[in-house]
């Protein structure tokens, strides 16, 4: 990893961790002060990468489902729960993946059992299809119904925006909207969508939302200068999958 930049107060997400990524790649992000989120997507590893994460002092593990596995997000999450009981390390989880199309009941409902089993974090997918519509409200009541949730219990919320599907001026509409329903972050992309983060899109989100939200990039960072580049714009999250090979200084392949 380059020596010359400090990742003291940043938050850093390393996903893939079943898929044999090293636990030196969470180490070297945590030994540049950075906060280290890992997406654990196996229940078996879970146990292995809470452990780890509180040995180095991160800052939360990041459930998401695995379509491979018989383990939910919300089911691994009491278990994460579980291994972290009595450290600083929190829990995050994702409603209304891939395409935010649920109904706003559904992902409050997704947003309230995963708080009941622990969580502190949510991650929920804008209803895209909605936002493209034009219909407005409906986008933001959605997000409110999780944020409705979520503040009960001081739960963050971060709402995926999709961003690859919006214009310019849509990014900013979609900030807008997610802040004015109390979300606390804005996110780019799910990963399951056309394209992933750039800096175009990270430059509107921070001036839009930046003073009053969190922005994360999330997709597309497959090498060291790109991801240094999103902190350096005011990003203070990222969802990076190749992460070994972007701390080695490589080109990472890969779609997200």
């Amino acid at each position: 990893m380059p020596d010359a930049i400090s990742l003291a107060g940043k938050t850093v997400l390393i996903t893939g961790a079943s898929s044999g990524i090293g636990w030196a790649t969470a180490l070297a992000f945590a030994a540049k002060g950075a906060n280290v989120v890992v997406t654990a997507r196996r229940e078996e590893r879970l146990r292995e990468l809470c452990e780890l994460i509180v040995s180095r002092g991160g800052k939360a593990v990041y459930v998401a489902g695995d379509a491979s596995t018989e383990a939910t997000a919300q089911g691994c999450v009491a278990l994460a729960v579980k291994q972290l009981k009595g450290s600083s390390v929190d829990v995050s989880v994702v409603v209304g993946f891939p395409h935010g199309s649920n109904r706003a009941e559904t992902k409050a409902f997704e947003s309230k059992l995963a708080i009941q089993d622990g969580a502190k974090e949510i991650d929920m997918v804008m209803n895209i299809g909605q936002f493209l519509a034009g219909n407005y409200d409906t986008v933001q009541k959605d997000i409110e119904a999780v944020v409705a949730e979520a503040k009960k219990a001081k739960v963050l919320v971060k709402v995926i925006m999709e961003t690859c599907y919006l214009s310019k001026e849509q990014v900013a509409k979609a900030c807008t909207i997610a802040e004015a329903a109390g979300a606390d972050f804005v996110k780019t992309s799910t990963g399951f969508g056309d394209g992933p983060a750039t800096p175009e899109v990270i430059e509107i989100m921070v001036k839009t939302v930046g003073k009053t939200m969190g922005v994360k990039a999330s997709g597309g960072i497959r090498n060291w200068e790109t991801a240094v580049g999103y902190l350096n714009q005011g990003c203070t999250r990222l969802g990076v999958a190749s992460t070994e090979a972007v701390l080695d200084g490589a080109q990472a392949d890969g779609k997200y």
